[in-house]
């Protein structure tokens, strides 16, 4: 069965950081485009980043800030958050096959962590 667990979230003030981690099971990372998209309760849900091979993507609005790797031996995804905002105040999610530059969320999600950043 495929499984994301996200873990790694928590409180933090603004300017702190934070890094996430995805443990995948059921298939291997390396297969597939990985990342991140976040939901905050008034907002669209929105992809922050991606990684597929060496290749990464950004939103521009984490850009120069967040960092997404992978260790494929212990099929887990990461994302470094640095610099954090109010606004990054978010439920973090891990996906497979999510495309930031279409905006596509992916075929499976895990069930999230909870970013939250006070001021």
């Amino acid at each position: 069965e495929v499984q994301l667990v996200e873990s790694g979230g928590g409180l933090v003030q603004a300017g702190g950081s934070l890094k996430l981690s995805c443990a995948a099971s059921g298939f291997t990372i390396d297969d597939y485009p990985m990342g991140w998209f976040r939901q905050a309760p008034g907002k669209e849900r929105e992809v922050v980043s991606c990684i597929n091979a060496g290749d990464t993507h950004y939103a521009d609005s984490v850009k120069g800030r967040f960092t997404i790797s992978k260790d494929n031996a212990k099929n887990t995804v990461y994302l470094q958050m640095n610099s954090l905002k109010p606004e990054d105040t978010a439920i973090y999610y891990c996906a497979r096959k999510i495309d930031l530059r279409l905006n596509w969320l992916g075929d499976y999600w895990g069930q999230g962590t909870q970013v939250t950043v006070s001021s």
